[in-house]
């Protein structure tokens, strides 16, 4: 499995993550908290302004590659309440959200997908 060695997160997000896993429970949002709860794990955690540069955060703006696929695609990661997959406003913990929060650009990571799939993303730019 590829995973960068270490992700980053803003201290304000890894706040907001702690909360939207502690009451994800057992609904539909369960799996893809349980995946954000082992990133937040290992992520470092620094102030808001110390955040390394081209680093995936809530609100960033990503385009990113599905590998093999080739397929580039745009997306904002948002809470699940502003989420919005139509305008391209993805929920922290999808499947794909989840495996981007804290990644860099130029960062693959293979990351699970329902069905028992995995997928290949690679970071291209971040906003």
């Amino acid at each position: 499995m590829t995973r960068p060695e270490r992700i980053y997160l803003r201290a304000s997000d890894a706040e907001a993550l702690e909360k939207l896993i502690n009451g994800a429970g057992d609904g539909r949002d369960a799996a893809g908290a349980e995946l954000l709860d082992e990133e937040l794990a290992r992520a470092t955690i620094v102030a808001d302004d110390e955040l390394p540069p081209r680093t995936v955060a809530l609100d960033s703006r990503v385009r990113f590659q599905a590998i093999p696929s080739e397929e580039v695609l745009e997306v904002t990661l948002v809470v699940p309440a502003k989420a919005s997959p139509d305008q391209g406003r993805i929920s922290v913990l999808s499947p794909v959200g989840s495996a981007l929060i804290g990644l860099r650009a130029g960062d693959d990571i293979d990351w699970p997908l329902p069905g028992g799939r995995m997928r290949r993303l690679r970071v291209l730019e971040v906003r």
